[in-house]
């Protein structure tokens, strides 16, 4: 079980990532708890409603993908480590980190929290 658990977590990374580079607002609907909240690199928290509202726009970066990807079970909690990279709208590279926090709720999994941080 915990195999297939690692291989639907990180397929569900890769989408959040994906999702966020697409602003697939309807992804994130999907596969957020209703109590979600996210910390945002300047320091605040939104809610689910504020964090959807905050995807609708486009990023503004390209070539946004994860790295270094770290996933950690404890049964139906997982926690994803992971750094992104992209391209600034100048050109130049750019790069994060984030932590997800994933539990499993109704058989499957939802993301309950997250936490970004940009260099």
């Amino acid at each position: 079980m915990a195999a297939n658990d690692h291989e639907v977590l990180h397929a569900l990374n890769a989408n959040y990532v994906r999702s966020v580079a697409e602003s697939d607002v309807r992804w994130f609907d999907e596969n957020l708890s209703e109590d979600f909240l996210n910390t945002n690199p300047d320091c605040t928290i939104i809610d689910r409603a504020g964090f959807l509202k905050r995807i609708s726009n486009p990023v503004g970066v390209t070539d946004l993908h994860p790295e270094d990807v770290n996933i950690r079970l404890f049964g139906d909690f997982a926690i994803i480590h992971a750094r992104t990279v992209y391209t600034k709208p100048d050109g130049s590279a750019g790069a994060g980190r984030y932590t997800d926090i994933w539990a499993r709720q109704g058989g499957r999994w939802l993301c309950v929290a997250a936490h970004v941080a940009r260099g």
